[in-house]
């Protein structure tokens, strides 16, 4: 995700925008994203993620992510990759138990049966595999789902956006 914000940022530069034009983004209630977010990254680095019902926690949050990004569908040019990527994800999870499925030959640490925090090995068992996290961008040592791709798409064009053409956003809210 940082890294779609992260390229952004740098075509939106190099392009002739600058970063002090993302102030002019004006989002609705954007501690409902802050905290949707907060939420979904606790249970993914924490233990948290390994009390039981952790899931369907992280499920919530994700489905707010998705609902505060469709929200903003007039406000933010390109936010619709976002909300498609986080959708395909929020898929994924509620059809595999609260859980993200991840390709056996790239699960590390997750190795063997079972499930680790909000993640599941896929099997002959797996629900809509293909939106599981099965994509190696390399030089990273991580796999992605189709979802997070998207998201990450989604970042850099939002954020490409902002930077290069502050009207875009600025002609879309009332002074």
């Amino acid at each position: 995700m940082l890294g779609g914000i992260a390229l952004g940022l740098i075509f939106g530069v190099v392009t002739g925008g600058h970063v002090t034009n993302l102030a002019r983004l004006k989002f609705r209630w954007p501690l409902l994203i802050v905290v949707a977010i907060l939420i979904r990254e606790a249970l993914l680095v924490t233990p948290l993620s390994k009390v039981d019902g952790a899931q369907y926690v992280y499920l919530v949050a994700l489905a707010g992510i998705v609902a505060w990004t469709v929200w903003h569908f007039d406000r933010i040019r390109g936010i619709w990759l976002v909300s498609i990527g986080a959708a395909l994800n929020l898929l994924v999870i509620a059809f595999n138990g609260g859980h993200m499925p991840v390709a056996a030959e790239a699960a590390g640490p997750l190795v063997g049966p079972g499930t680790i925090g909000p993640y599941t090995i896929m099997g002959p068992g797996t629900n809509l595999s293909l939106l599981g996290d099965w994509i190696r961008l390399y030089p990273l040592n991580q796999v992605y789902s189709p979802g997070d791709v998207l998201i990450a798409i989604g970042l850099a064009v939002v954020t490409f956006i902002a930077v290069r053409n502050p009207t875009a956003y600025s002609e879309l809210t009332p002074p």
